[in-house]
């Protein structure tokens, strides 16, 4: 979108490296980059090389006289379409959560009222701390959205979650965010975002198939500012995705407001809550197959608020009213016209996970379920790995624990081999 403006903040990490080519990128889509660097970041890159690549002035002084005596930092903070900070170190993000403003960045944060997208770096045990986890907690809380971090090897030797999200998954991020997608009005409430250009499949076993994949979390709103939502990372259903994408499929990708960014070559329909959902995934009918693996939240907030709602100064608490959400697998699997030939759902159980998991495919009607078990010991919700067990009418298939990608690969192959040879190859 020309005359999108991003307020870039970047903090003191090795990953600040990687900023002149996000710029490049932004750049590249027409968005104007305002600049920003912390006294740490400037340990890392020059203000000469963000002000060159942007084409403008890179800022880092909170108390510049000539700019302040028309309230510089305020002008900076609220002239942006979106604040990004990237690398978001601990200490930055400390100071987010804290409301602190003790140099340019955390004044412009705490004085910005727009969209604020933050790339978390840092080393695995910075990120693991509790106090870390506690502050991004609270960020999300107050509305700030996350791109990361990866999982990986880090400048320190150590391996584990904490690296900044590669430059294009940022960008993916920002665009989304600014409304880069082309919008599909499906209704008021919702737009569904397509690629510029029609992905082009692989050729494989899975050509000329079209499969709709549903992916993340939902989010359901308590105001403008709170929701209620899961743990769900998004993890598995973007590796399966990737997999039928690679199997030849065409993918329609549902995805709710995910950490992992969706995989290229595929359609990205963009969500934000259950309803959305159920419409989106209507709207990406027929398919050959449909693969469940939203975790769609059950309940949403009756009784949502169009304003923030504040605390009362006496301690009570406001009153949430709760009204079921569609139950989109069960929707799709009891389809008279238009049913999918194959409908996989998800089960993550917490307990006796093969019973439930066998009683939802009777009841939700659906050919297959993945169950998992997501207790907090396992580490699977919002890990990289997962051990599912694969029910079916003939039984349940225990699958070894294995990275999520590897899980996505063999679900992919048995799609292709229950769904057997495509009709047509596709089309030029």
């Amino acid at each position: 979108m020309l005359g999108s403006r991003v307020l870039l903040i970047v903090g003191g990490g090795i990953a600040a490296f990687k900023i002149p080519e996000l710029i490049r990128m932004l750049r590249r889509e027409g968005i104007a980059v305002v600049p920003v660097l912390t006294k740490g970041g400037a340990e890392f890159v020059t203000p000469l090389t963000l002000s060159a690549l942007s084409e403008s002035p890179c800022h880092s002084d909170l108390f510049d006289l000539t700019r302040e005596s028309e309230m510089g930092h305020i002008q900076l903070s609220r002239a942006a379409d979106l604040v990004v900070v990237a690398p978001a170190t601990a200490d930055l993000m400390a100071k987010m959560a804290a409301g602190l403003a003790d140099d340019l960045a955390s004044t412009l944060l705490l004085a910005t009222d727009k969209p604020v997208l933050a790339a978390p770096a840092m080393n695995v045990r910075m990120w693991q701390h509790p106090a870390t986890q506690r502050n991004r907690d609270t960020l999300e809380e107050d509305g700030i959205r996350f791109v990361g971090p990866d999982q990986g090897d880090m400048a320190c030797g150590e391996y584990g979650p904490g690296r900044m999200a590669e430059p294009e998954a940022i960008r993916e991020r920002i665009l989304a965010m600014l409304g880069r997608d082309r919008p599909l009005r499906l209704s008021p409430e919702i737009a569904v975002a397509l690629p510029a250009e029609p992905p082009v499949p692989a050729i494989g076993p899975l050509t000329g198939r079209h499969v709709l994949v549903t992916s993340g979390p939902t989010h359901e709103p308590i105001d403008p500012v709170r929701y209620i939502a899961n743990r769900s990372s998004g993890a598995q259903g973007t590796a399966i995705a990737a997999a039928l994408r690679d199997l030849g499929a065409r993918v329609s990708f549902v995805t709710g407001p995910a950490e992992i960014p969706p995989p290229a070559g595929v359609e990205v329909i963009r969500v934000q809550t259950a309803r959305e959902m159920r419409e989106a995934v209507e709207a990406a009918l027929p398919a050959d197959a449909a693969v469940m693996a939203a975790a769609v939240a059950d309940w949403r907030v009756a009784n949502a608020q169009d304003h923030k709602i504040k605390k009362d100064g006496i301690g009570s608490a406001p009153v949430l009213e709760f009204s079921e959400n569609p139950d989109i697998l069960a929707w799709i699997g009891r389809l008279r016209e238009g049913r999918p030939r194959l409908v996989v759902g998800f089960a993550a159980e917490t307990d006796d996970v093969l019973a439930h998991a066998s009683a939802k495919l009777q009841r939700k009607r659906a050919d297959w379920i993945v169950a998992n078990d997501v207790s907090p010991a396992t580490g699977i919700m919002g890990g990289t790995e997962n051990a599912v067990t694969l029910i079916t009418a003939d039984g349940a298939e225990a699958w070894p624990r294995m990275p999520k990608d590897e899980v996505a690969r063999k679900l992919a192959a048995r799609i292709a081999e229950a769904l057997g040879q495509p009709p047509q190859e596709p089309q030029p």
